[in-house]
């Protein structure tokens, strides 16, 4: 009996270490729901004694109903090399910055079925049959003329149609149709939209209020931070503050108390939006889209190391149409770029990005944004470090951000569902200049100080586009290069290769230059100049200005007489055109410096001018003709 109860006593021992075992073993196990980059978790793939949360896991995206068809587990399944790819995905995104923890569901995708925050019915017109209404085009008659130029020479815009349209117009859904039938998780972070605005048009502004507030979900718009940078139209002081009073405080309105310039004005309404989750930017002549808010930040509640973009479309500044951007591919997607002067440019979406997505309306990578509208985490966008604040004014802001989220372990996402109109500026605005304070050229400054500090050996790139910069004093930037440092953030090099690799392909490497500068005619004031033509148009002669801009060219190793991204070359009538280029394209000219000559290789001719009809051509060369002698003289950026 004794054996007995022994034998019992040892058996339940040994039963219940196993079963204690067994239970804590399950306890450190990951859950099914739990978020991992590959719904199992497999540690074998970690560098050993990684920090903890130093890993960012990668958002599966998405899964689609209705057939019931897990996309995720389709890639898995028929990729040979399945776990290779994990170890190298996750060492890819090593990072410094936690990944999102809060809890959210991808988004489904279920045909046929109306998304849940789609609009149930059609929005009411703001003007029953009103002007402008449906985004139709407003044309207005010859007796407006006069005060429709004042106000674009002011404004940028055709105010005096603007202020004819209702605040709260609808407008056209340029979505693709798929877009209708995508379900969302509802615990989507909130929102703070921050709108900087300098000596704006009334309607303009407050129709981007408006939209903003007729169009995104009431419980989760914390806010809308207005920054006034120091604007000094009557129209945007008492009025305004008594306007926004009929929202009962979700309209929040801050006074700069001098000019700061965009890019530091943006970063005091990040400091000043405290009630978001999320900080949404927009410019101040916006008018978002139908159901635009739960495809901009379903992502960033999923992983808030993720900057999301909507699509920009385009609302024309006299007519108020609204229409896409050019510059995509058959769906009309592009890519945010560059050229090596650091010029804003679109590349059309391309096979390689096509093929990470399995629906033609999921987030796609973008190298870079715009920079005018955009969603970020707040308190992501802070541990960044918000814009350097050495950027001065306006103008390459929006490279740094995306090169700093893209190499510091972050993505930046187009959103095709998600889509905003956006007024672009009209010739012959008057614009608004840079307060006193401010150097002649804060935009170059910017340009060498984003370059300096994540380019790398790519910064050799940029000057040669741009050489006037080369001796440009851009300040102390040691913080931002020790940010990069701590931050463990990856090279340029990485970059172009595994994010921006398309770009080279549609603006290619710069040769080095042979020369560059001004071309003056010799012994004269006059200089040829691109008067701001592209694709095709003539360059001319005009008073030299020792301004750049578009009187600085360069020609360089390859026979190239370039001008940013384009090329000089002969035209119709033996006229001499600029035009977009490769690295290969219009290697046609060569610059005897002791000659005060351009040869055009090609024809044996030699560049030629009309200083009484601003013209510039080839022709015959002719050694005694003083029309055929040029200088190139360099310029240098203050």
């Amino acid at each position: 009996m004794r054996l007995k109860v022994g034998f019992l006593l040892r058996s339940a021992a040994v039963v219940g270490t196993f079963l204690g075992l067994l239970l804590l073993w399950s306890s450190l196990s990951p859950k099914n729901d739990d978020e991992s980059p590959f719904g199992k978790r497999e540690d074998s793939f970690l560098p050993k004694g990684d920090p903890a949360g130093q890993f960012k896991p990668v958002v599966p995206w998405p899964h689609v109903e209705g057939v019931e068809v897990d996309l995720n587990s389709i890639r898995l399944k028929h990729d040979p090399n399945h776990q290779l790819n994990q170890r190298q995905v996750i060492q890819q995104q090593f990072a410094t910055f936690k990944p999102q923890t809060h809890q959210y569901t991808s988004p489904i995708l279920r045909k046929g079925t109306l998304g849940n925050f789609e609009p149930k019915e059609p929005e009411p017109q703001g003007i029953l049959n009103g002007p402008g209404e449906g985004a139709k085009p407003l044309i207005l008659g010859s007796e407006y003329k006069e005060s429709v130029q004042a106000s674009i020479k002011e404004f940028g815009f055709n105010m005096v149609a603007s202020d004819m349209i209702s605040m709260d117009r609808t407008i056209s859904d340029l979505r693709n149709d798929e877009c209708k039938y995508w379900h969302y998780d509802d615990r989507l972070l909130t929102s703070s939209v921050v709108i900087v605005f300098h000596n704006e048009g009334w309607s303009t502004l407050m129709r981007t209020v408006h939209s903003v507030i007729k169009r995104t979900p009431r419980q989760y718009l914390a806010e809308i931070v207005m920054i006034d940078d120091f604007s000094n139209k009557v129209h945007l002081k008492e009025r305004l503050e008594e306007y926004i009073k009929q929202w009962n405080g979700l309209v929040k309105l801050f006074r700069n108390d001098k000019r700061e310039g965009l890019i530091q004005a943006r970063s005091i309404g990040a400091k000043k939006a405290t009630k978001g989750q999320v900080l949404i930017y927009l410019d101040a002549h916006c008018e978002v889209g139908i159901n635009w808010y739960a495809p901009l930040i379903a992502p960033i509640s999923k992983d808030r190391t993720v900057c999301t973009v909507p699509l920009i479309d385009s609302i024309h500044g006299e007519r108020f149409t609204i229409e896409p951007q050019g510059g995509g591919d058959e769906d009309g997607f592009a890519r945010g770029a560059w050229d090596w002067s650091m010029l804003w440019k679109r590349v059309p979406l391309g096979d390689r990005e096509k093929k990470l997505r399995k629906t033609q309306t999921e987030p796609y990578r973008s190298p870079a944004m715009a920079g005018g509208l955009f969603a970020i985490e707040r308190d992501y966008f802070f541990e960044l470090g918000l814009y350097d604040p050495g950027l001065q004014i306006w103008g390459g802001e929006n490279f740094e951000i995306s090169y700093k989220i893209w190499q510091c372990g972050g993505q930046l996402l187009f959103v095709p569902c998600s889509r905003v109109g956006h007024i672009y500026r009209l010739q012959g605005w008057q614009g608004n200049p840079p307060p006193a304070h401010v150097g002649s050229s804060p935009t170059l400054k910017n340009y060498v100080r984003v370059v300096e500090v994540w380019w790398d050996e790519y910064k050799d790139f940029f000057y040669a586009s741009r050489p006037e910069t080369l001796t440009l004093a851009y300040g102390d930037i040691s913080e931002l290069k020790r940010f990069r440092e701590e931050h463990r953030c990856k090279s340029f090099k990485w970059f172009m290769e595994e994010i921006a690799y398309d770009i080279p392909v549609h603006y290619p490497l710069p040769p080095k230059n042979v020369e560059w500068g001004e071309i003056r005619g010799f012994e004269t004031s006059y200089c040829i100049d691109s008067m701001g033509h592209t694709n095709g148009g003539n360059v001319e002669i005009g008073p030299c200005h020792r301004m750049g801009g578009n009187q600085l060219f360069r020609i360089n190793e390859a026979n190239q007489l370039m001008q940013y991204d384009q090329c000089l070359t002969r035209g119709d009538n033996a006229a001499v055109i600029i035009t977009h280029c490769d690295r290969n394209q219009y290697t046609e000219w060569k610059y005897f410096k002791d000659l005060h000559r351009f040869t055009h290789m090609p024809t044996g001719k030699c560049m030629d001018r009309s200083d009484l009809l601003h013209k510039v051509f080839i022709s015959d060369c002719d050694t005694s003709k003083t029309t055929q002698k040029w200088e190139m003289n360099n310029i240098v950026a203050v």
